[in-house]
């Protein structure tokens, strides 16, 4: 739950406005970042397992768990054998776009920065996200699907098996170097510990409805309201 009694708007380590023509792209997690909820606990919610899953996601996103990629094989296994339509109803009737996402990827893009969507869910759900904001670059994690079922496993993919905070400070780094740009031209945008490598190698670090340890060490943390409050610290 947010902490109402946080600053709305909070900067730290430099002083507003920044200017957005000094940025070339911008790198954004998708759960409880671009979308209202963890997609991987909606999923579980099917198999009547969203406490437990919630509660390892939640550890790993507050960095008290800090392998990611062990606690999502954690939370996988717990997904073993869910319909594959479950994920359908989750896109349906349960996804939902934090507010301010889609005017602040509109304003970005207007502005000629390039989107990138890396996340530790799934392209299930990326490739519907990053279609509606008009991300340019997209890195996620492909749920194994056997005879309709989840078997709880990933598959492995060109670069790797698991989006990890490693993988996702990669993904920025090399949509910098293919657009010509270094990560100090980059802004980051997420919420939980596996954010914190991509947001400490970019030149604006972002924390959204963060946890405790991202809000921390971010450059800028939006603690209530949506994500369009940060055109305001850049012009």
């Amino acid at each position: 739950m947010q902490d109402l009694t946080l600053p709305p708007l909070v900067t730290q380590g430099f002083t507003p406005p920044l200017r957005l023509a000094d940025f070339k792209l911008a790198a954004f997690d998708m759960d409880s970042t671009l979308i209202s909820i963890e997609c991987i606990d909606e999923i579980a919610d099917a198999a009547g397992r969203k406490a437990e899953v919630a509660a390892i996601t939640e550890a790993a996103m507050r960095g008290e768990i800090t392998d990611f990629k062990d606690s999502l094989r954690r939370r996988l296994a717990l997904l073993q054998g869910v319909p594959a339509t479950a994920l359908d109803g989750v896109l349906q009737d349960r996804l939902r776009f934090n507010p301010g996402a889609r005017e602040l990827c509109a304003a970005l893009k207007a502005a000629g920065l390039k989107l990138v969507l890396v996340s530790g869910g799934f392209t299930f759900f990326t490739r519907y996200v990053a279609a509606e904001l008009g991300m340019d670059f997209v890195r996620s994690n492909e749920l194994e699907i056997v005879d309709g079922a989840l078997t709880g496993r990933l598959i492995t993919q060109s670069w790797g098996e698991i989006c990890d905070g490693a993988e996702k400070r990669r993904m920025l780094q090399e949509c910098c170097a293919e657009i010509g740009c270094t990560p100090k031209q980059a802004i980051a945008v997420g919420d939980g510990a596996n954010d914190l490598l991509m947001m400490g190698e970019a030149g604006l670090s972002v924390a959204f409805h963060a946890k405790p340890k991202v809000r921390e060490q971010a450059m800028v943390a939006i603690n209530s309201g949506g994500l369009e409050q940060l055109l305001q610290i850049l012009q």
